[in-house]
């Protein structure tokens, strides 16, 4: 079987969130529309790697001339879901003057002053480029409702107004690839006990994700009102299991790559005389 093949079936089709589709029923050890195994993993990564930043860099390119469209990458999930590693083994894979990275933590005393997307819109990006969002305007229905930031009237507005702005952000040429990454407690709990034990990686631990965990039943509800009320035919959401980090690597690189195919690019032509260039520089 040849590395395309490994995939039964589209990820952008298998992975979509659907109506009716209920949390508790997915299995985040599965790999949906995979047919390979860990062991394939490697080489298909390497593959699509090099063909996302084929892809990527023509955007770039057709940025610097001018073009508007752009790319946007929304990842949620809880602490050791894997956003990290999206970031380091697949957009990582990319030009880095064609990527804008942007970690939503906790509001700044500055951001909490202003609309709860005031600093989402300071990170949208740009022409030519592919944004990657590590949170987002998600956090507020998601942390939020779970905390009881604000009254339930405030947080339940948000649905409507955060679709609102994804289809602005849409009609302006940007493409959304939302991804909803979910992890089993086991396995997250594991991926702590790993940061424990390796001093190299305390610097990830935080002890505050304890706390988050034990709140994994308020938080599985706000994702489900997150998925039912915000997957749009503009901006759908992908449901990714991540107990298996090489599959939702492999996922998430064919989500990207699919949307940046449907772009339709092509590389810019010269804004020069080629063959005068060469000329001049066959004399130079």
């Amino acid at each position: 079987m040849t590395l395309p093949e490994l995939w039964t079936h589209k990820p952008q089709k298998i992975l979509a969130f659907k109506a009716g589709d209920r949390i508790e029923d997915i299995d985040t050890n599965s790999s949906p529309g995979f047919d390979g195994d860990k062991d394939d993993a490697p080489e298909l990564q390497r593959d699509r790697n090099e063909r996302f930043a084929e892809l990527q860099e023509m955007l770039y390119a057709n940025g610097r001339r001018g073009d508007h469209r752009s790319v946007l990458l929304v990842l949620q999930g809880m602490d050791t879901a894997g956003k990290g590693g999206i970031v380091e083994h697949v957009v990582g894979a990319g030009n880095p003057m064609g990527i804008q990275y942007k970690s939503f933590g906790v509001p700044t005393p500055e951001e909490l002053q202003h609309h709860y997307l005031w600093r989402i819109r300071k990170a949208l990006p740009t022409g030519g480029q592919v944004g990657v969002f590590d949170r987002s305007h998600y956090e507020d229905v998601l942390v939020v409702r779970v905390h009881n930031l604000v009254a339930p009237d405030v947080w339940g507005a948000r649905y409507d107004e955060i679709n609102a702005f994804e289809k602005e952000l849409t009609e302006a040429g940007t493409s959304i690839v939302k991804v909803a990454m979910f992890v089993s407690l086991e396995e997250q709990k594991q991926r702590l006990s790993d940061r424990l034990e390796d001093p190299e990686k305390h610097w990830k631990y935080n002890p505050g994700d304890l706390d988050e965990r034990a709140l994994w039943p308020q938080y599985r509800e706000a994702y489900q009102a997150m998925l039912d009320k915000t997957s749009t035919d503009h901006a759908p959401w992908y449901v990714v299991p991540a107990d298996k980090k090489w599959y939702s690597r492999l996922a998430v690189t064919e989500l990207l790559i699919e949307t940046l195919k449907s772009l339709q690019l092509s590389w810019p032509p010269a804004d020069f005389d080629v063959k005068a260039e060469k000329k001049r520089l066959a004399t130079a």
